[in-house]
């Protein structure tokens, strides 16, 4: 069995640490940060990212929110459920089961694509009522075409190998490997940012984490279900991304009755982790268009 990060070890400058703290839900172990007082903004990363994905928000937004922030299952400081239930139903009803014990109520939930599914799952499903959602350049439609009959399959062939995700964290030792990764999303980040994708994808824990969830995910059903969300959903699409077409979110904004679609220019799949400023701005016009009181 892959060891996971060590907290001790692997975070010891981890971004916000000083926010974190480990919960137990759903029979395993979270690393979750959370800080600040007021209404609640909850924020879920992207397939293969953690919570260093908002560093550049965080402490800015925990200013006038509470902020609340895991790691999903399976990635960074977070255990694997038990089963492997990495599949979009099961990891929304975990992060549901989460705040349960967290006592916790978002008035505003955001997702990073993978991250966008879930929070839009969730609400579907009736484990949030949120006010509003944002989409990051969210992954809500399946591959079509010879895409879809190709990736996936090879996604479950690689969960399954055990050898598969040790391979790939020592070739991630290598930052000229993250760094070829990191082109491919379209976006420039910071050397903090590299430096921590690096570690992420080099620890075969984490990389299993996000092959178990690329294996079980399937979109279809939610793709079917996106004309049922009535709560106002805002999209946000990186112009330059290149992991998500820009179409995806475009195609959705058309199936969501109650949806905006907004352009950040030039920005990748990282956008938010590009300009952390926009997307602040967007949390706090957002909240303030739901009615909510920073």
């Amino acid at each position: 069995m892959s060891t996971r990060l060590d907290f001790d070890r692997d975070g010891r400058d981890w971004p916000n640490r000083d926010a974190s703290r480990f919960v137990d839900a759903e029979g395993f172990r979270w690393h979750v940060q959370i800080k600040g007082t007021g209404p609640v903004v909850l924020l879920l990363h992207g397939t293969g990212a953690a919570t260093h994905t908002w560093r550049g928000s965080f402490a800015a937004l925990s200013q006038r929110y509470t902020v609340v922030a895991p790691d999903l299952p399976g990635h960074g400081f977070t255990e694997t459920p038990p089963g492997g239930r990495l599949s979009l139903p099961g990891m929304a009803q975990a992060t549901s089961a989460l705040l349960k014990a967290l006592q916790i109520s978002p008035d505003l939930a955001v997702g990073h694509s993978a991250g966008a599914a879930i929070v839009v799952r969730q609400t579907l499903d009736k484990g949030l009522s949120p006010q509003a959602l944002i989409s990051l350049n969210g992954a809500f439609l399946p591959f079509g075409g010879l895409a879809g009959q190709i990736f996936s399959p090879i996604a479950k062939v690689l969960a399954m190998n055990p050898f598969v995700p040790a391979y790939f964290a020592r070739r991630c030792s290598d930052d000229g490997v993250i760094e070829r990764m990191l082109a491919e999303t379209g976006s420039r980040i910071d050397d903090e940012g590299r430096e921590l994708y690096r570690r992420l994808a080099a620890n075969a824990a984490h990389v299993a984490g996000a092959l178990g969830m690329m294996a079980s995910w399937n979109l279809r059903p939610l793709a079917n279900e996106l004309g049922q969300l009535s709560t106002p959903l805002t999209l946000v699409v990186g112009t330059a991304d290149k992991t998500v077409p820009p179409a995806q979110s475009e195609e959705v904004s058309r199936l969501v009755r109650n949806a905006t679609l907004i352009r950040w220019r030039g920005l990748g799949h990282l956008a938010h982790e590009e300009k952390p400023e926009l997307f602040i701005a967007l949390v706090d016009s957002v909240m303030a268009k739901s009615g909510v009181p920073a």
